[in-house]
């Protein structure tokens, strides 16, 4: 084993000096020890830790072809890189990402201890046929175009169809990637911050192995609309993946909304908001989703604004381009770009404006392809061809209209055009954010060794002029950007005409306005804006007990209180078993028959099962719904001793022959004439939705309506019905798809007081109280429990319990998971009733 103090002179990048040193464990934290596992076993680890994980290390390498050693340093540029500014201060960062250069397999080893050691990065090294399955397959030629709105309608154009092998590539690689995660996490003490579409599986791969990690997810694509998003063949497991996160980011609220819409179509799954902040419950928790746009390094951009290097480089182009008009564009040469579009505006633009040849020039700087295929070709060409013809039209000599750089440029070489020019023209048809227009404002704002170079003084009105593109991330921050839409060749040349006369007094204050907006919402803001949401999210990981549930990509970690459990068969029977006064309590619908059945009336076996257990003279036993009395009267008719409580109490019957009793308040339906023409208003514009008319009450169901326009309508339902009933004794609830109309003191809640209350006077005072449900409603019943058990001056109740159906927060102690939980619960009761077993089967019942 090597000394930790052998270990600190390893100051070196070079992979030949690191040959022949013992090997070290690839598992190891920062005092060298190796590191222990989920269940407590290792060191302590002191200091704060965050571990960043990115399809690509932010690590720069070449090797030398002479020595055939490899040497590797910090890619200063990388976003991954950056974010550590925004992380408190001592903090470690460690990083799990692949190399962007090919590592022999031989040199792996080697190299992985280097990154360890050097650099604190674990890479994944793939074999060729994984990355291609996993990268060029299905990140860049399905996903990446679908994620852009492109959908493979065809194999030659929008990239390839779901391939199932490719999915699987995509998999085995995000398993991959967990591995190496793994070899260096903590799970109690380490925030774990997963970036983009390459990673969408990763979360629930570290949620099924470490239930309590701090795990957080940045897409930095766009998410696209629901419309788009549903044609993924793998769309639910993706989705639940990402829902294993305790925080999701997005760049805008659009992309967060179309994310919230598909959890809501595909999942069922509704956001709220509370106090700023919007969560979506999950599983018994509340997963957030956090909106702000990232943000740029200032520091580094300014220092290479004050390089002598790039004001030569400014002060020569300055002299280049000496009397013209200078416009700006810098794209990564790939079909979303929107560069010929770009193209066919300044042609456009020369066309409508001749007296601008000669006078005005689009510098536009190609970046790198990030991908490889036809595509990307036929992009280089498209746009070299377009170049080439307008600058055959326009240009003479010494005058090119457009100036096309595809050679890889520094980015100093950057900063020098964007310092330069007038105009930055951001074109793209559709992009996750840009970080263009952020890179110019700040190079126009200047530094002292660039003003010097270009002749301005520090008292001139610094200004600028962005044109960007209504598709791009960006967009949204940037309020004096003139925006486009890229498709309008037109429009968008109009834009140029604007800029370049517009005068200087307005391009200085919209510069002035995005410059202190960029500069106040940097790389650093959002990395500790991000990093803090996190931690607010998880601050209540301990005070939870987390259940697995689902296999492979559809897993998710339930949540549930320390003191909130399943109830076993077990425990209820051996409590029943020891008292004399029962009382029990049963919700019908979602409880012991499922939400989703057509057919609602009671199998034979359930009805056996309620006449088993109201035979018992021990037992009073009733079925509490908010469903009307006639359908309850006809469905548990054959139940002669069974107790209903209909429309959530406002009518109750001890038995079938007795009298129907009407709670006490006051029958008048005079508030019906109100509501029922208002929600006959919205019942016709909101196709699938539907009013159902209870003696008590008026419910207006929208189920079957569209997600998102049916909780917009049953939202201004609400609003309507609360302003128009102000001055009625009656309350407006919302409950899951229906808003509801009923009189006021009518709940669940007080139909459990009242039957304990009457059971009491009639010296029958219960010492077991069995209440289960499955929804709101249901909550009251469980609040008024815990009220009366908790109030020392009423008799004390020996067993309660208290149960919810499904894992959800509840004020219930006791949970089970579905209607077949309850079906074979009751079974047991039933049994220990009467003695032998009731025979039913529990498929047909369901």
């Amino acid at each position: 084993m090597i000394t930790q103090s052998c270990k600190d002179s390893l100051d070196m990048i070079s992979v030949n000096d690191f040959r022949g040193l013992e090997r070290i464990p690839a598992v190891m934290n920062e005092l060298g020890c190796e590191v222990g596992d989920e269940h407590g076993q290792g060191p302590v680890v002191s200091k704060q830790r965050r571990i960043v994980v990115a399809n690509q290390l932010p690590i720069r390498g070449y090797r030398n072809e002479g020595t055939k050693g490899w040497f590797f340093e910090f890619d200063k540029d990388s976003l991954v890189l950056q974010l550590k500014d925004g992380f408190p201060a001592n903090t470690e960062v460690w990083y799990v990402g692949m190399l962007k250069v090919d590592v022999e397999k031989e040199d792996q080893e080697e190299v992985a201890q280097l990154m360890f050691h050097k650099f604190r990065c674990v890479p994944v090294f793939l074999t060729v046929d994984q990355k291609n399955k996993y990268y060029h397959g299905f990140c860049k030629h399905y996903l990446w175009p679908l994620f852009h709105y492109m959908l493979p309608l065809s194999p030659s154009h929008g990239g390839v169809r779901f391939d199932k092998s490719l999915w699987e590539g995509y998999i085995v690689a995000n398993q991959l990637f967990a591995n190496k995660v793994a070899e260096i996490l903590w799970p109690d003490k380490d925030s774990v911050w997963v970036h983009d579409y390459h990673l969408m599986v990763l979360p629930s791969i570290l949620r099924n192995r470490y239930t309590r990690v701090k795990l957080g997810f940045f897409l930095h694509s766009p998410f696209p609309s629901s419309e788009i998003y549903r044609t993924i063949p793998v769309r639910e497991q993706i989705l639940r993946s990402l829902l294993n996160c305790d925080l999701i980011g997005f760049h805008t609220f659009d992309y967060a909304r179309h994310f919230l819409s598909c959890c809501s179509r595909l999942l069922g799954i509704d956001y709220q908001c509370k106090r700023g902040y919007i969560g979506l419950d999950y599983c018994g928790k509340t997963i957030n989703i956090k909106i702000l746009p990232v943000g740029i390094h200032m520091g580094q951009l300014e220092s290479d604004l004050n390089m002598e290097q790039t004001a030569t480089l400014a002060k020569q182009l300055k002299e280049k381009f000496e009397g013209k008009v200078v416009m700006v564009g810098v794209d990564d040469l790939d079909m979303f770009k929107g560069i010929s579009l770009k193209f066919s505006a300044m042609g456009r633009l020369l066309e409508m404006h001749p007296e601008l040849i000669g006078s005005v020039v689009l510098v536009q700087i190609a970046n790198p392809a990030r991908s490889r295929g036809k595509d990307v070709q036929e992009v280089r060409f498209e746009t070299s061809v377009i170049a080439q013809q307008i600058n055959n039209k326009y240009g003479k000599e010494g005058y090119e209209p457009i100036v096309f750089i595809n050679d890889p440029l520094s980015a100093l070489e950057k900063a020098a055009y964007y310092a330069i020019s007038e105009c930055c023209v951001v074109n793209a048809v559709r992009d996750g954010m840009n970080l263009v227009s952020y890179k110019y404002t700040v190079c126009r704002q200047g530094s002292p060794v660039l003003d010097k170079a270009l002749g301005i003084n520090e008292s001139d009105q610094r200004k600028s002029f962005l044109i960007v593109s209504e598709f791009i991330g960006c967009s949204p921050s940037l309020s004096g950007a003139y925006r486009v839409n890229p498709w309008d060749v037109n429009a968008v040349a109009d834009a140029m005409y604007v800029g370049i006369h517009m005068k200087d007094e307005e391009k200085h204050l919209r510069h002035e306005k995005h410059y202190n907006y960029i500069s106040s919402h940097d790389v650093a803001f959002w990395a500790r804006s991000f990093d803090q949401d996190l931690d607010r999210a998880c601050k209540e990981h301990h005070l939870k007990r987390y259940y697995n549930v689902g296999f492979g990509l559809n897993f998710r970690a339930a949540a549930v209180g320390k003191n909130f459990r399943m109830l076993t068969v077990e425990t209820i029977v051996a409590a029943y078993n020891n008292t004399n006064s029962r009382l029990i309590l049963l919700d019908y619908d979602g409880t012991m028959k499922p939400k989703s059945a057509v057919d609602k009336t009671p199998r034979n076996e359930v009805i056996s099962i309620l006449n088993c257990l109201c035979s018992d003279p021990k037992n009073i036993v009733f079925i509490v719904s908010g469903r009307g009395r006639d359908p309850l009267s006809k469905w548990f008719f054959p139940c002669e001793k069974l107790g209903i409580s209909a429309e959530h109490g406002y009518f109750t019957r001890w038995t079938r022959d007795s009298q129907w009793e009407t709670c006490s308040v006051a029958m008048d339906c005079d508030w019906k004439k109100t509501v029922e023409p208002v929600m006959e208003v919205y019942t016709a514009t909101t196709d699938g939705s539907f009013i159902e008319h209870k003696e008590s009450a008026l419910v207006w169901h929208y189920q079957d309506a569209d997600p998102d326009f049916g909780g917009c309508q049953a939202k201004e339902l609400l609003d309507h019905l609360e302003s128009v009933l102000a001055n009625e004794p009656v309350v407006v609830k919302r409950g899951r798809q229906i808003v509801e109309v009923k009189p006021q003191g009518v709940s669940k809640g007080v139909v459990v007081e009242d039957l304990i209350s009457s059971m009491r006077s009639k010296g029958k005072s219960p010492d077991f109280l069995f209440c289960i449900g499955d929804d709101r409603s249901d909550e009251d019943m469980f609040e008024s429990i815990a009220r009366l058990f908790d109030n020392p001056s009423l008799p004390p109740i020996a067993e309660v319990f208290a149960c919810t159906v499904g894992h959800k927060p509840s004020k219930a102690k006791y949970y089970l998971d579905d209607t077949p939980d309850v079906i074979e619960l009751l079974q047991g009761l039933a049994t220990a009733s009467v003695g032998p077993k009731v025979t039913h089967t529990l498929e047909e019942d369901i």
